[in-house]
C-alpha cells in the first residue's frame, strides 16, 4: 500500500495440535519452540538479532488447527523476514541437547498452566467437550507425551506438519506484490510437500469436571456446541456471543455483575474450528455464589434461545462488530493474520465489506435460532476449579439449562 513504512508478515500452516496422534501430543508446540534454537546458518540468538537489527520483531504461535510465524518490520526488510521464516520452517537444526533443554522448558510451561486457575479451567472444559479426541488434549501436551521426542522423530514431524502445500504467506502494509511473489517463490516454492491425512470430524461429548483447590475464587467455564468456521450461521453466533457476554453492556455483565454482584469477571466467547465450534462462558466468583451464578448464566441463554435479542441489543452488537472489523483493517498485523487464516479455511481472503454485509444481514430470529440450536443437543461441557463449595456449579448450569 502506498505511503506505508511498515509491513506485517504471517506464514501460517494448516496444522497444529489437532493433527497429533496421542503419543505425539504437544509435539507441534514443542517444534515451534525448537526451530528458534537454530535454523539455517543462524543460531538462536542470531535469529532474533537479524530481525531486530532491521527494527523488526518476530513471534510464533501454535493452536489446534494452525501454526503461525509472524514478523513485523520496516519497508525494505521483507526479503530478510521471508528468508528467516523459511529457515525456521524448512531448515531447523534440531540439536539433541536443545531438544532435551526445550522439553524441560515446556514441562515448566505445563506446570505453570496447571498452577494458573483461569488457564487450567479451560483445559478441563475442553477435555470434557472433546473427550478422547485431539481437540480435547492440551496444546502443550504432557510430560509423558513429550518425553520420547528426539531429533529423528521431531524431524519427521516437522516434515509432515510444515508441508508447503498447507502453507500461506500473507503480507500487509508496505509491500510490492511483484516483489512478494518473487521472494515467496524463492524461499517457499522449492520445499517438497508431504501428504497428511485430515483430522477426523470432531464430536462434542460434554460432561462435568471439578477440581477443588484452596484458593479464594471459583473459576467456572460452561461450553455448548456451536457453529464452526465454515458454517453460514457463524455471523449470527458472533453477534449472539457479543450480546450474551461481549462487553459491559452485555446480558451477563449486567445481570450477573451489575444487578446481582455475583462475579467480578464474566464474559462469553466462541471458538470456531473447521467443522465445529464452541459457545462458552467464563466467570470468576466467590464459591458460595457459584451455583446461583451458573443458574443466571443458564437463564440468560434460555431467554435468548426462546425470545431472541431486542432490537437495541442487535443494533449495538452489529455496531461493535462492525467497528472491530474496520479497526483491525487499520493494523497490518491483523490484516495479514486474517488473510492467512481465511485462505487456509476458505481458499482465499474475504473482503471486509463482504464480512460486514454478512454480519449486518443477521436478524433477531437468526440469533434466536442459533441460540436454540446450541441448546438442542442438551449437552454441556463444564469445569469448576476452586473451593469445594463451588463444585456443584457445573451440574447446576446444565440442570437449569436443560431442565
Amino acid at each position: 500500500m502506498p505511503g506505508l513504512r511498515t509491513f506485517a508478515l504471517t506464514v501460517a500452516v494448516q496444522g497444529g495440535a489437532r493433527w497429533e496422534p496421542p503419543e505425539r501430543s504437544g509435539w507441534s508446540h514443542l517444534l515451534e519452540h525448537l526451530v528458534f534454537k537454530g535454523a539455517g546458518d543462524m543460531g538462536a540468538r542470531e535469529i532474533v538479532e537479524r530481525i531486530e537489527a532491521e527494527g523488526g520483531s518476530i513471534n510464533a504461535a501454535t493452536g489446534y488447527e494452525r501454526t503461525s510465524f509472524d514478523v513485523r518490520g520496516l519497508d525494505g526488510s521483507l526479503g530478510l523476514a521471508l528468508q528467516v521464516v523459511s529457515d525456521l520452517v524448512f531448515r531447523p537444526r534440531l540439536d539433541p541437547a536443545e531438544i532435551e533443554r526445550e522439553k524441560d522448558v515446556v514441562d515448566q510451561e505445563i506446570a505453570e498452566a496447571f498452577d494458573t486457575p483461569d488457564d487450567h479451567v479451560f483445559e478441563m472444559a475442553q477435555t470434557r467437550a472433546f473427550t478422547d479426541q485431539p481437540l480435547g488434549r492440551p496444546i502443550l501436551g504432557s510430560v509423558d507425551s513429550l518425553a520420547p521426542a528426539d531429533p529423528v522423530g521431531v524431524a519427521s514431524w516437522r516434515a509432515q506438519l510444515y508441508s508447503p502445500d498447507r502453507m500461506v504467506v500473507a503480507v500487509s502494509g508496505a509491500v510490492d506484490e511483484g516483489e512478494l511473489l518473487t521472494l515467496a517463490e524463492r524461499w517457499f516454492g522449492q520445499a517438497p510437500a508431504k501428504a497428511a491425512a485430515a483430522p477426523a470430524p470432531a464430536v462434542f461429548h460434554g460432561g462435568h469436571a471439578t477440581l477443588s483447590r484452596r484458593i479464594e475464587q471459583a473459576n467456572l467455564v460452561f461450553q455448548l456446541p456451536a457453529p464452526g468456521a465454515t458454517d453460514p450461521d457463524l455471523p449470527a453466533l458472533r453477534l449472539l456471543t457479543e450480546i450474551l457476554g461481549g462487553g459491559m453492556a452485555s446480558r451477563l455483565f449486567q445481570s450477573a455483575r451489575e444487578d446481582r454482584g455475583l462475579a467480578y469477571a464474566i464474559d462469553a466467547y466462541h471458538d470456531p474450528y473447521a467443522d465445529i465450534g464452541l459457545l462458552g462462558i467464563y466467570a470468576g466468583a466467590a464459591a458460595d455464589r457459584a451455583v446461583e451464578l451458573a443458574q443466571v448464566c443458564a437463564a440468560e441463554l434460555r431467554t435468548l434461545a426462546e425470545q431472541g435479542p431486542s432490537a437495541a441489543e442487535l443494533s449495538r452488537a452489529k455496531a461493535v462488530l462492525n467497528a472491530g472489523l474496520w479497526m483491525s483493517d487499520e493494523a497490518p498485523a491483523s490484516r495479514a493474520g486474517r488473510a492467512a487464516a481465511q485462505t487456509l479455511i476458505f481458499g482465499a481472503p474475504i473482503a471486509s465489506d463482504v464480512t460486514q454485509a454478512s454480519v449486518m444481514a443477521q436478524t433477531a430470529d437468526d440469533l434466536r435460532r442459533v441460540a436454540a440450536a446450541c441448546l438442542a443437543p442438551a449437552r454441556a461441557a463444564t469445569a469448576v476449579l476452586g473451593p469445594r463449595a463451588a463444585s456443584k456449579a457445573g451440574t447446576a448450569f446444565a440442570d437449569a439449562l436443560f431442565g
